[in-house]
This record gives structure tokens, C-alpha cells and sequence, in this order.
């Protein structure tokens, strides 16, 4: 890897980091336990569509780790693991077939996979498969999300490559 591209993966990564720690600082949107924008996502969506997969997958481990290390918790670790693990999963093949304006649509699907992901991590950890029916109510406020991290995604990168919308 060249320094000019670890320079820009560290750039990204400390962005997502501050992203992820701010938002932490929020109080929570919701009465309900778990919602929240998940702004870091802005900055792993960019990194997918704007440098590449395996880039993308390295931001999103280290701000995972280091955010982890800084303020969360071994569980907190697991979940955001299970979560940003199936979200990529799930981002990855749509990146091939859906076009950097359409960003939206990842961010809407990659939002609904974390939630499950997520929700997967507290069943098995937890042994209490009554938590999936908190599930619809997650994928709902993860859809949001991820329509509003997927848009501001795609004004990032169409700023980052000089284009305009069409």
C-alpha cells in the first residue's frame, strides 16, 4: 500500500471515528433503546463507491475497534461487528450494479442489514429469540437512516469526483 493511499484510509478512518464519537455525545433520537443515524456510515459508504470493497471493510474495522476502545464495551464490540459485517456483506454486490447517484438505495438495504445483524449478535449472545420482535421497528428506523446517510454519501462523493446531478 502506498503512503498516499494509507494517508487517505487513515483520513477516512479518523473522520468515521469522530463521526462515530460525536454522535455518541447525542441524546438518543427515541425513547426507544438502539435507534439511532449511524452518521459513520456516511464516511464507509464514500470509502465503498469512492476507493474500493476491501478499503471500505478496513475503515470500517478500525473505527469499529478504536471506537470500541475508546468509549463502548465488549459487547457493544460484538454487535457493531455482527452488524457492519452483514451491512457489507450486503453493500458489496449492490456497488457493481447500482450507480454513485442511486447511493441511497445501499445505505437503505446496508441500514436494514446491520439492524439485523445486530439483532442476530443480542439473540445468539442472549439465548432470548423474543428480541426479533423488536426487529421491525429497528429495520424501519434503520431504513430512515440509511436513506439520509445513503444521500449524504452520494453529495459527498459527487463533491469528492467534481460532477454534478444530472
Amino acid at each position: 500500500m502506498s503512503a498516499k493511499n494509507l494517508t487517505r484510509l487513515a483520513l477516512l478512518t479518523a473522520a468515521a471515528l469522530i463521526i462515530h464519537t460525536l454522535e455518541a455525545l447525542l441524546p438518543p433520537l427515541t425513547p426507544i433503546p438502539g435507534i439511532k443515524l449511524g452518521l459513520a456510515n456516511i464516511v464507509t459508504l464514500f470509502t465503498l463507491y469512492y476507493i474500493g470493497a476491501w478499503d471500505a471493510a478496513l475503515v470500517t474495522l478500525v473505527r469499529i475497534l478504536l471506537g470500541s476502545m475508546f468509549g463502548g464495551s465488549v459487547s457493544a464490540l460484538i454487535y457493531s461487528l455482527a452488524g457492519s459485517a452483514l451491512s457489507l456483506a450486503v453493500m458489496l454486490p449492490l456497488k457493481k450494479i447500482i450507480p454513485s447517484r442511486y447511493m441511497f438505495l445501499p445505505g437503505i438495504l446496508g441500514a436494514a442489514a446491520h439492524n439485523l445483524g445486530q439483532i442476530l449478535a443480542a439473540v445468539a449472545i442472549t439465548h432470548t429469540p423474543g428480541l426479533l420482535m423488536y426487529l421491525p421497528v429497528l429495520i424501519f428506523s434503520g431504513c430512515l437512516a440509511g436513506l439520509f446517510t445513503g444521500i449524504a454519501s452520494s453529495v459527498v462523493y459527487i463533491r469528492q469526483k467534481g460532477k454534478t446531478v444530472k
